[in-house]
């Protein structure tokens, strides 16, 4: 199979990394699909990543904590991420950059949009930590935000479902699982694709969105070559 897309940020669920493990890192999972993106990236795909941090901490669990320290101790856990996978992607012989929103000058770069998108030029992988280092906003809007900054053409969203439900399909059987949507369909009808500020985000600037299951790592290379492997968001 062959790559369909140029450049691609690839947006990964911290609880996915956790795998059965609920807290922390699964190393073998990390290593599975840290060998997916070089893979990726070694077909010739400028590959940008944006890591959540739930496997850690999410700032919504620290209850009665004020919010802004909570979302802060967020970010650090998706700092916490992206070094896991820079360690990863290295080991396995693939160049990559750890760029932070939140500066952090003695163990990644600070986020600059076009010193990202020349390391991409020269093939190296780009990983994006600490959401967009401000409180109040999602990793999802992160994602969206660095995918337009960088041009990228797709966002490739992998997290611990295979795509997205009408319900819950944890707690309801019968949900309906859909193949395509458009993001009014997501945003009217309160999907939990992404959050309405990162849909929102891509609709506005017709940046195409696909949620798929990383139970699969393999899907992130499906994905890449233009397989439909979870639910397909767009404008149309």
């Amino acid at each position: 199979m062959k790559a369909v897309y140029k450049r691609v940020l690839i947006k990964l669920s911290g609880e996915a990394l956790a795998s059965g493990k609920g807290f922390g890192l699964h190393q073998e999972t990390v290593d599975e699909v840290s060998r997916q993106i070089c893979m990726v990236a070694s077909d010739g795909v400028e590959t940008a990543i944006v890591v959540g941090g739930g496997n850690i901490w999410r700032g919504r669990s620290g209850e009665g904590m004020d919010r802004v320290t909570a979302d802060y101790m967020g970010m650090l856990a998706t700092t916490i991420n992206a070094l896991a996978l820079q360690d990863s992607i290295e080991r396995q012989g693939h160049e990559v950059r750890v760029q932070s929103a939140i500066a952090m000058q003695e163990i990644c770069e600070p986020y600059i949009r076009r010193r990202a998108v020349r390391h991409l030029e020269k093939g190296r992988v780009v990983v994006f930590a600490a959401g967009i280092g401000s409180p109040y906003f999602s990793t999802d809007t992160a994602a969206a935000l660095r995918a337009i900054e960088i041009e990228a053409e797709i966002i490739l969203s992998a997290k611990n479902v295979d795509g997205v439900y009408s319900d819950d399909p944890n707690l309801n059987p019968n949900a309906i699982k859909y193949d395509t949507l458009s993001y009014e369909e997501v945003i009217k009808g309160s999907l939990r694709a992404i959050d309405a500020t990162a849909a929102t985000l891509c609709r506005d600037n017709n940046l195409p969105l696909l949620v798929f299951s990383l139970a699969k790592p393999s899907n992130i290379f499906d994905a890449v070559c233009g397989i439909n492997v979870g639910t397909y968001i767009s404008n149309s």
